[in-house]
């Protein structure tokens, strides 16, 4: 790398090692390695990544900034090709283009595939796109580049643990994801991986016992520790131990009652999920819709968008909910990736989300059903997404249609790899909802008149 003075490098070291780990110290590190050298180009690059996919609008100008300094360092300094693609990626973005970001970065990666930051960095855009298929493709490109004697081979491992549960690999997926552990006791996207393999599979009591024998693998973590708790606040749901969850939720989940995206995610979803199951969640609604209230024009992340319309929904805010599905609609007539987005998955999915809330069950059904071979665009993983899943089949059950439900309820199955306890009790209201419908079709119930 290009740098100044030597003394950069450990700082970078453990910048590229806390990214993948999810460490909460990584920025403190980053920071140092730029106070050793102002002008180094591939770190300020790095850091307008990072500032990009924390989804925050306010943070877009930071961005832009760093990538004027990288610029102008690289013009006094000349840099390397790999380093220039950090530049050219983190430019991409801010023109409105991460799909392209990713891509240049896999370029890059074809001649540095020992660069364990450069590959979570594409593995971490693909992840916000909701490119599984990228994901898998690019980690497999890099894989055999890496062994026990690489300081990043758990992490890797972790990655690859990833793609492969998010493409349907489970066995491999939960192998990988184990081996990396082996390597690096504190790769947190490793454990989470495996407990997503629980997920799929429902096998929540595994998943329990997984997560809870390895509290020191994410222990470091910044935020994403809250998600990790989010998953096992899932399997607990899963369980039928709702009173566990929500004890999860107010000591682990929202403890610090941010309002990053990915918090507000991890506490919507889990609510939602919980009042779909008959479960009171009293008042927990109002802080997510006050946090949301304020970001409800961000318009920097459909699936945050989408997660801060059930708080402002649910929470009562229908001013707010009006102007982030506005921000929506005009964002779906623009340029760039969250353009297509919005278009194809955002602004249909955020309108049925709303009717289901008004209780149009039979439009909020229609409005879901017609986003839902896109919605993985929106990003997050297959579990995350799995709540617009749960309300659609909720919404098809309200409006009388059985066998549409039934036919989610099987879809949704397969590509999960097993019925979950979500799954056999609707499927259990279906065959009610079908018998119910036989009786009444029956002629010989009918009154005959005198």
């Amino acid at each position: 790398m290009t740098t100044a003075t030597a003394a950069v490098a450990p700082h970078w070291d453990q910048t590229a090692l806390g990214f993948l780990a999810h460490g909460k110290s990584t920025p403190a590190h980053l920071e140092a390695a730029l106070s050793e050298d102002p002008d180094f180009a591939l770190g300020h690059a790095a850091r307008g990544l990072f500032c990009l996919l924390l989804g925050r609008r306010e943070l877009i100008g930071t961005a832009e900034q760093c990538w004027k300094v990288a610029v102008a360092s690289a013009q006094n300094a000349p840099i390397t090709r790999r380093e220039t693609a950090f530049v050219e990626a983190l430019r991409a973005w801010l023109d409105g283009w991460p799909s392209r970001s990713a891509d240049i970065l896999d370029s890059a990666l074809v001649k540095a595939p020992n660069d364990a930051l450069l590959v979570k960095m594409v593995h971490a855009i693909r992840f916000v796109l909701g490119d599984a298929t990228g994901m898998r493709r690019s980690i497999e490109t890099v894989s055999k580049s890496y062994d026990a004697n690489h300081p990043a081979y758990g992490y890797i491992l972790g990655c690859r643990a990833f793609a492969l549960e998010e493409t349907g690999e489970y066995k491999a997926a939960e192998a990988a994801g184990r081996e990396g552990l082996d390597h690096a006791a504190d790769d947190a996207w490793g454990l989470h991986a495996v407990a997503h393999v629980h997920d799929m599979t429902g096998n929540s009591e595994n998943g329990i016992s997984w997560l809870e024998s390895r509290p020191a693998s994410w222990a470091h973590c910044n935020n994403f520790g809250y998600h990790v708790w989010w998953h096992l606040a899932l399997m607990y749901l899963d369980r039928g131990d709702a009173d566990k969850a929500l004890v999860l939720y107010d000591t682990e989940i929202r403890r610090d009652q941010t309002d990053d995206y990915r918090d507000i995610s991890n506490a919507a979803s889990l609510l939602s999920r919980l009042e779909i199951e008959g479960i009171n969640v009293g008042g927990r609604w109002d802080e997510l819709a006050h946090l949301s209230d304020q970001r409800a024009e961000d318009g920097c992340n459909v699936f945050a968008d989408l997660h801060y319309l059930l708080a402002l929904l649910n929470g009562g805010r229908r001013l707010g909910a009006e102007r982030l599905l506005t921000s929506l609609r005009e964002r779906a007539l623009q340029q760039g990736d969250l353009a297509r987005i919005s278009k194809h998955a955002g602004v249909s999915t955020g309108a049925g989300l709303e009717q289901y809330r008004l209780g149009n069950y039979a439009s909020a059904y229609t409005m879901l059903t017609a986003a839902r071979g896109d919605l993985f665009q929106v990003g997050g993983s297959h579990a995350q997404r799995d709540v617009f899943e749960r309300i659609t089949i909720d919404a098809a059950l309200r409006a009388g249609l059985s066998d549409e439900a039934e036919g989610l309820l099987h879809d949704r199955a397969h590509k999960r790899g097993a019925f979950d306890s979500f799954a056999e009790r609707r499927l259990a209201v279906c065959e009610r909802m079908r018998k119910a419908s036989l009786i009444m079709e029956d002629e010989r119930l009918r009154a005959t008149p005198a």
